[in-house]
Formats: C-alpha cells, sequence, structure tokens
C-alpha cells in the first residue's frame, strides 16, 4: 500500500467563484470528512493529487497548512466529463490501524478453456474491509481452464491476509458466457422467410 504526503491548505472561500479561482491555480478544492469531526474544506495541489489517484485506494499523508498531519483515503473524485481534469475531492479521515470499507479492483488471469467463451466481469471492484494502512492494491483470480457456464463467486477469491469480504459471499464476481454461434445464410435465410409468412 502506497502513502502519498501532500501538502494541503485550509480554505475560507467556496462556491463556483472560489472553486474557478483555485482550479485556474492548478489546484483543486477538496472537503476531509470523518470521525464525527466538522469537515475541513482544503486547496489541494492539482498535478501531485492527479498522479496520486493514478492508485486505487491511495492513503494520502495531508500536511496541512504546516501545522497538522492527516491519513486520508479518497472518497469521491469529480473529473470535468469532457477534459477529465480533477473539479473536486472527498477525502475520508483514517487512523492507522483502524478498518474501512473499500472497493479493490479485480483482476483476472490465465486463458478460458478453448471455444471462444467470454469473460463477464459481473463486479470490476471487490468491497472489502482492511485496516487503512493496508488496503490492497487489487485482488488476482485464475480463469485458467474455465467453460463456459463457470462462475468465480466472492468467496473462492484469496484475499491477503488482515482482509475480508465487505460483500455476500455468494456474490458472482466473474462469469464465463458461451460464445454466440453466427448463424449460417440457410438458418437467416428461414427466419426471414417465417417472419414475412
Amino acid at each position: 500500500m502506497s502513502e502519498v504526503k501532500l501538502a494541503a491548505e485550509s480554505r475560507t472561500e467556496f462556491g463556483k467563484g472560489a472553486a474557478r479561482r483555485i482550479r485556474r491555480e492548478n489546484k483543486v478544492p477538496g472537503v476531509l470528512y470523518g470521525h464525527g469531526s466538522d469537515p475541513l474544506h482544503l486547496t489541494l495541489p492539482g498535478h501531485e493529487l492527479l498522479l496520486a489517484l493514478r492508485t486505487p485506494n491511495v492513503l494520502i499523508s495531508l500536511d496541512i497548512d504546516g501545522k497538522t498531519n492527516e491519513l486520508a483515503i479518497p472518497k469521491a473524485v469529480q473529473r470535468d466529463p469532457l477534459k477529465g481534469f480533477l473539479e473536486h475531492v472527498d477525502l475520508l479521515l483514517v487512523k492507522r490501524g483502524e478498518k474501512v470499507t473499500v472497493e479493490v479492483p479485480v483482476h483476472a488471469e490465465g486463458e478460458l478453456a478453448p471455444g471462444g467463451n467470454l469473460l463477464e466481469h459481473v463486479l470490476t471492484a471487490l468491497p472489502v474491509e482492511a485496516e487503512a494502512t493496508h488496503i490492497p492494491e487489487a485482488v488476482t483470480v485464475s480463469v485458467e481452464g474455465l467453460e463456459a457456464g463457470a462462475s468465480v463467486h466472492a468467496k473462492d477469491i484469496t484475499l491477503p491476509s488482515g482482509v475480508t469480504l465487505a460483500v455476500d459471499e455468494d456474490a458472482v464476481v466473474l462469469q464465463v458466457l458461451q460464445a454466440q454461434a453466427e448463424e449460417t445464410a440457410g438458418e437467416a435465410a428461414e427466419g426471414e422467410e417465417a417472419a414475412e409468412a
């Protein structure tokens, strides 16, 4: 689990105008909340935050105004739908040793059984509970040799030590779909004649 240090400034200006001014300076408005404390409005460095958010569930060590240090994980990220730049970020305050519920990306590895079958990701991310400082970056599932109709349930996935499922253990994570056979020209013609009749 990577920990990224970011310098943050507390902010007192709110609204669209203030947010635009912050973004013009290549910074991102954000809010830090959790543990029953009042939300703390922050200004974060844009480029460094963008790099940090490339890691799912990254642990961010915030140096706020050079006075206090807080640990946080990203909870909600708003991006510009066209340009993709960061517009706002919600951060959840966490403590070392505390358990948090997060979604961890699911990666499949291996080859399916021959036959051109398709692998469907029913869940692209698996909800788990883990210690805030030991959140896995992803979980890997072997699909080696799986045939059409086979599925992988949450309970079938091996999780790192200290990580538990935060979803029904019978939830389907991956399933193998049978490849659709292409219609032959004769079958297509028969279908058209039946439709005309």
